[in-house]
């Protein structure tokens, strides 16, 4: 099969002129879009009453972009409510937090249907497709029923979770089938491919094959483990800048960044922060931490309630080790540009990433590639990351024991340059290499290698762990 176009679809699409082109899923795929010419399909910014029938395209000089409108009820459902209140909360293992209304999964379906009949339209017979994230699992199963035949590849950019919090999900099966639909399914860790496979044996009888791919009903699904990344010279520039022009704090900086979301365990790490103050009042004083958390998704309630706790938390820990002449927590309830978070890394000592349960998380990334190599920080990386199976050479904690967070606090201030130096040195190592443009690129050669082989090449493997360091 020729290769022609990369055509990608997500539920936001970048800048039509280039002028916004920061943000890391942008800068990872530029490259691949431009080189045989390449469409991103994604949702405008802004609904409408009356939405148009058909994509609206804009031509860039390195790709063209196209947009889909959708009534601003039907979208917020979609959005807000399925993506948000039922795949999200599911996905990140929070099942107290799915809030089920039927209007919600129509709208879900409405959205990816109509989408594809908008798409199909647009497709050239050689065109490759990979759609992004969890707002549009359905879209291959649309397209494929409009007997659209291009290969299609999606990546889940947040984790999935074990086969009984899937099974949360009301239509969970339906869910399954979608993600079965597609010609090729990526993962950020080995752990969401092997709950994946699990769920495909339970809901559609998947087998998995001696190749790595799954067998159901007939056909295969290609899946494999892609752990994404980050632009990692180009974040350790804007670093390397920022910081000639840009004086160190006063004192030794923790430093936290995070959407202000549930999952990134907030409220723990405020937590473990007052355990360290508390069991070391040598550091009183002596230390403070900036946490940066920028709103999102402020009509959910539960985004909401993470908020007024992480309020009222910063508010108690400041009043009850603060002084005139310091502020134990320091919170931004905004977004800063990502060249003063660069520089903000650069001269922090400890990065805290301790989210409960997260797909990969950059961050972590960002962090390490900010380091000064002669005097780097010390990251402090939570075990239920996706950037865990990566990064060992991180202080790996569990995010929900606050005397672990306290520990490691301390173990980073105190420990050695030299210690430092060799931990950050080894973690650097492996950024380099695996950067954001090995992931797209490894994720594109996979998609272009998949093939259609029937059912006499199942292989049923009793063992999952034997199986898992073969696919990817």
């Amino acid at each position: 099969m020729s290769v022609g176009r990369l055509v990608i679809i997500s539920n936001r699409a970048p800048s039509v002129d280039g002028s916004a082109d920061s943000g890391g899923l942008v800068v990872a795929l530029k490259d691949a879009l431009s080189k045989n010419g390449g469409l991103w399909i994604g949702g405008a910014a802004d609904q409408v009453e009356e939405p148009a029938q058909t994509l609206r395209f804009h031509e860039r000089p390195d790709f063209d972009v196209a947009l889909f409108e959708t009534d601003p009820q039907i979208y917020s459902d979609y959005y807000l409510g399925y993506s948000n209140s039922v795949l999200w909360p599911a996905f990140h293992g929070r099942v107290d937090l799915i809030d089920v209304q039927s209007r919600y999964a129509s709208a879900y379906r409405e959205v990816n249907k109509r989408l594809a009949r908008m798409v199909a339209p647009a497709l050239r017979p050689d065109d490759q497709i990979w759609v992004h994230d969890y707002q549009l699992i359905p879209l291959a199963s649309e397209l494929k029923s409009l007997g659209v035949k291009n290969r299609i590849g999606f990546f889940l950019h947040i984790p999935l979770p074990d086969l009984h919090t899937f099974m949360a999900i009301p239509d969970w099966q339906d869910v399954a089938a979608w993600f079965g639909q597609y010609d090729l399914v990526g993962f950020q860790t080995r752990r969401d491919l092997a709950n994946m496979i699990n769920i495909f044996r339970h809901a559609l009888r998947g087998e998995l094959r001696a190749n790595g791919h799954i067998g159901i009903n007939g056909r295969e699904v290609a899946i494999g483990c892609f752990p994404i990344s980050i632009d990692v010279e180009g974040f350790r520039q804007l670093a390397m800048n920022g910081a000639q022009s840009t004086d160190p704090a006063p004192l030794p900086r923790l430093i936290g960044v995070d959407r202000l979301d549930y999952s990134k365990g907030l409220p723990q790490r405020l937590s473990g922060y007052e355990t360290f103050l508390a069991n070391h009042p040598e550091y009183r004083s002596k230390v403070t931490l900036l946490q940066i958390a920028p709103p999102t998704r402020d009509k959910v309630q539960a985004y909401r309630s993470i908020r007024a706790e992480l309020e009222h938390l910063s508010g108690r820990i400041n009043g009850r080790f603060g002084t005139v002449e310091w502020t134990p927590v320091q919170y931004i309830h905004r977004a800063l540009p990502r060249d003063e978070l660069a520089v903000l890394f650069h001269y922090s000592r400890v990065g805290l990433v301790t989210p409960l349960f997260d797909g990969m998380n950059l961050v972590a990334k960002e962090y390490v590639a900010a380091q000064d190599f002669a005097d780097p920080g010390v990251l402090v990386l939570s075990q239920f990351a996706g950037a865990a199976e990566e990064m060992p050479e991180a202080l790996i904690v569990n995010p929900h024991d606050p005397h672990d967070i306290a520990e490691a606090i301390r173990t980073a201030l105190d420990m050695p340059a030299a210690e430092r130096i060799e931990r950050h040195q080894a973690l650097y190592a492996h950024l380099k290499v695996h950067d954001v443009a090995h992931w797209s690129a490894a994720f594109l050669k996979r998609l272009k290698k998949v093939d259609d082989l029937g059912l006499d090449r199942v292989a049923r493997f009793p063992d999952l762990n034997l199986r898992l360091n073969a696919i990817g």
